[in-house]
């Protein structure tokens, strides 16, 4: 449901922004640190059933957890009252952030740069390999034949925003933190539908429209057409003992 809301808003309110800008602007909506602030909001962590051990560990305050627990939210929100009042709801609570929750998408912008540069989307080529008991995994970036940065991680996703990042650096300098800007207040995304006029009764005191007088004309008869001479059978062959008339 989130997806789908976003990728609406995204089509109709950004119809000429490049895929970078919309990868940025759809991260910041829908990552974990904003659904989990609009969680907090809600004080979802505190209705969530959870076991004994990971509540003594804080579990409540998981922003993985109040992250799925606001999408769960959002979903009950659909199937009770429809796709219009989950849509309307989702982003009046993304509008009443201070600011949109920063997700540092390093491959998001570099896909942007990447595309205003060089006219391709990056490409991570990644390979993880034991080392003791953890798994340490590199990625290198490409943009074409020539690499533009590699990264290290624990897992393959660190790696490859490690290496965006370095990309970053090596083609724009410091990277700064992205800003994205959220729906206007005052705009409103969606037009929600009217509900349906009431259909009039009798016992309605307001005079009925003049019925216009109906002429009734008589149908008319068919016409007999004249029936056509069947055309004539083909002559049979001699060849099988049949004889021709």
């Amino acid at each position: 449901m989130l997806q789908l809301i976003t990728a609406e808003y995204l089509y109709k309110h950004h119809p000429g922004a490049s895929e970078g800008e919309l990868t940025q602007t759809r991260s910041a909506m829908v990552n974990t640190n904003t659904l989990a602030e609009l969680a907090e909001q809600l004080d979802l962590g505190s209705y969530l059933l959870l076991g004994k051990g990971i509540a003594k560990g804080g579990g409540r305050n998981l922003k993985s957890l109040l992250a799925n627990a606001f999408e769960a939210v959002l979903g009950a929100v659909f199937l009770d009252a429809g796709y219009d009042a989950a849509y309307h709801y989702y982003l009046n609570r993304y509008r009443s952030l201070p600011e949109p929750a920063q997700d540092e998408n390093f491959k998001g912008r570099l896909q942007q740069v990447s595309q205003e540069r060089f006219g391709q989307t990056p490409i991570y080529e990644s390979e993880g390999v034991k080392v003791g008991s953890t798994r340490e995994y590199t990625s290198v970036v490409f943009a074409g034949a020539e690499p533009l940065g590699t990264g290290h991680g624990a897992t393959k996703q660190e790696a490859e925003q490690e290496a965006a990042r370095a990309a970053l650096e090596s083609l724009v300098g410091a990277v700064k933190p992205a800003s994205v800007a959220k729906p206007p207040r005052a705009t409103r995304t969606r037009a929600r539908r009217s509900p349906p006029k009431p259909r009039a009764t009798k016992e309605s005191t307001e005079e009925p429209a003049a019925t216009p007088e109906l002429t009734v004309v008589a149908p008319e008869e068919p016409r007999m057409e004249p029936e056509q001479a069947s055309p004539p059978e083909p002559p049979r062959s001699r060849q099988f003992g049949e004889p021709i008339d």
